[in-house]
């Protein structure tokens, strides 16, 4: 039987993590690598539209997911970078972009998000070798958690994969509290990720990079969905420009542009920005 669309979602999370197998000593865990994204996700209504938006605009090239027909890994200079999960037309759900946040242990994080006035959509569930469950904050943000193997090379992931995630919110220091004490932020833990904040914004960094920024401002009821409360995901691009003159030659748009990133929403309506910036 088919996934439900969330479940859908959730499942992306498990898009490239090995094969469950004999653990060996170099595969990374969320046990020692937590609190910080460890993959991206997207639904999409066409597969096939959206894989040639996506090399038009970022270069990505594609591959099969051991999940099924309805799943795609997208590779950036032949590392996986993100997942993608079809859903029915028939299945009235907005496509977005959902970050996923590593975590020890996936039951005490949802539990600590209900604890907190969030919300558990999916999940726990089980997705050998690893668990993974759809959240979202008090504010309506949707994002993942995952407890487990990571990508098979995780060094090559995180050079790879997006420059960082940021979260449009109501109060960012509200939503930091919510965040650190459900991910473990600045804990004193070894290996957690530290906040700070800087240039108006609350800054997450994990070994030092830049791997989350949160802003203040979004307005829950607001009609346009880029201006409620949401994670943005932010491709590392070597031309701005470029990018979104070839999202608008294949369907999408662009919401903002200026020389240093552009907000671009794809052919199926998912929002995400790319940035000539890396975290720093």
């Amino acid at each position: 039987m088919a996934a439900r669309p969330r479940e859908q979602d959730a499942t992306a999370m498990n898009h490239d993590t090995p094969a469950a197998a004999p653990r060996r000593r170099d595969i990374v865990s969320t046990d020692s690598v937590f609190g910080a994204p460890c993959w991206v996700s997207l639904t999409s209504r066409d597969l096939q539209a959206t894989q040639d938006f996506y090399t038009a605009v970022l270069g990505w090239r594609w591959r099969g997911a051991k999940l099924g027909e309805h799943f795609r890994i997208a590779l950036a200079n032949g590392v996986p970078v993100a997942g993608i999960a079809a859903v029915a037309s028939m299945w009235q759900m907005a496509v977005a972009w959902t970050p996923y946040f590593a975590v020890p242990d996936a039951d005490v994080a949802v539990s600590r998000v209900r604890e907190r006035g969030g919300t558990a959509a999916v999940g726990p569930l089980s997705f050998p070798p690893g668990r993974a469950a759809l959240l979202a904050d008090r504010d309506g943000a949707t994002f993942g958690i995952w407890q487990g193997e990571l990508v098979s090379n995780w060094e090559a992931w995180r050079q790879a994969a997006p420059a960082f995630v940021r979260l449009h919110t109501r109060d960012a220091f509200d939503a930091a509290i919510f965040y650190g004490e459900i991910l473990d932020w600045a804990s004193g833990l070894p290996g957690c990720c530290e906040v700070e904040y800087a240039g108006g914004e609350v800054v997450l960094r994990s070994r030092g990079d830049v791997v989350a920024r949160i802003d203040s401002g979004a307005v829950g009821a607001a009609p346009d969905p880029s201006v409620r409360p949401h994670w943005q995901i932010h491709f590392a691009v070597t031309d701005v420009a470029d990018c979104a003159r070839a999202a608008e030659k294949h369907g999408g748009s662009v919401l903002r542009e200026n020389e240093t990133e552009a907000i671009l929403r794809d052919a199926d309506g998912a929002q995400f920005t790319v940035t000539s910036r890396r975290g720093h």
